[in-house]
């Protein structure tokens, strides 16, 4: 294994055994190296091939040395159209990085983004923008900044589904008096009317608003949020999935002229 390879996947906490990339070098502080034979490639969403698209890395790839065990790694990554993204990474070594065959993790990686790149493409509509702070937020550490992006898409899609069914989020009490509905009591009223949880969790949808507020709300630390971010994201993600599959599917069936309440008789 590379330390390109190590560069070109996801950071993980475990320490990895690589090929020699800095053997011999004296590792003062500071000290400015080239890496040869350091090919990273990373994929992106490409708005000027409107796709996502494997970024590689062009010219040469240099890191300075924080110490002995630890250095940083610019570079920048290109998609075959020209398009370009900065990458930087901390890379720590459990043991001498200057050996021969030294054992590394990545302990960050950031990048620096033009206008033309994204982690996501834009099929999830007015809601790309917040999912795509959500994942930036938690590449960059931020396990509560990231959930939080995701509990307000979550949130909007439960308000916009309710709108279009004129369903209100408030009711009046016994008392006369106006009172906003729970959110359990509206998505459940919202998902009851247009089935917008999906089948694998039909029966946890407020148990994923509650999680995603308890994150919200501190009731789990930093590290634990960013476990639980991907499972998150693929819920949250599933929601609007759900929703635009079922109205691409009652668009089929209108453009057919077919009823939604069963076979006509021939």
């Amino acid at each position: 294994m590379t330390l390109g390879d190590i560069l070109s996947k996801p950071p993980i906490d475990e320490y990895k055994q690589v090929e020699g990339f800095l053997v011999n070098k004296k590792g003062k502080i500071g000290q400015q190296e080239k890496l040869l034979n350091c090919n990273i490639a990373l994929n992106y969403y490409c708005r000027i091939c409107d796709d996502i698209r494997t970024f590689y890395s062009v010219g040469k790839i240099s890191c300075i040395f924080e110490s002995k065990t630890l250095i940083s790694i610019d570079g920048i990554l290109s998609c075959n159209c020209g398009t370009t993204v900065r990458v930087w990474f901390l890379v720590e070594s459990k043991n001498d990085i200057t050996l021969a065959a030294p054992e590394i993790r990545i302990l960050k990686r950031t990048e620096k983004f033009s206008e033309n790149v994204a982690l996501i493409n834009s099929e999830y509509g007015d809601f790309t923008e917040f999912l795509e702070k959500s994942k930036r937020a938690s590449r960059e550490g931020f396990g509560a900044g990231s959930v939080v992006y995701l509990r307000s898409v979550f949130e909007s899609v439960i308000k916009q589904v309710g709108t279009t069914e004129n369903i209100l989020d408030t009711f009046v009490d016994k008392n006369g008096k106006t009172q906003h509905k729970s959110t359990e009591r509206y998505l459940k009223e919202v998902n009851e009317k247009r089935n917008i949880i999906p089948e694998e969790f039909s029966n946890n949808g407020y148990r994923l608003f509650r999680e995603l507020s308890g994150v919200v709300h501190g009731r789990c630390s930093e590290k634990e949020a960013l476990l639980k971010f991907n499972a998150f994201y693929r819920l949250v993600t599933g929601v609007l999935e759900k929703i635009k599959t079922n109205r691409e599917l009652m668009e089929a069936i209108g453009t057919l002229g077919w009823s939604t309440g069963g076979e006509e008789n021939e």
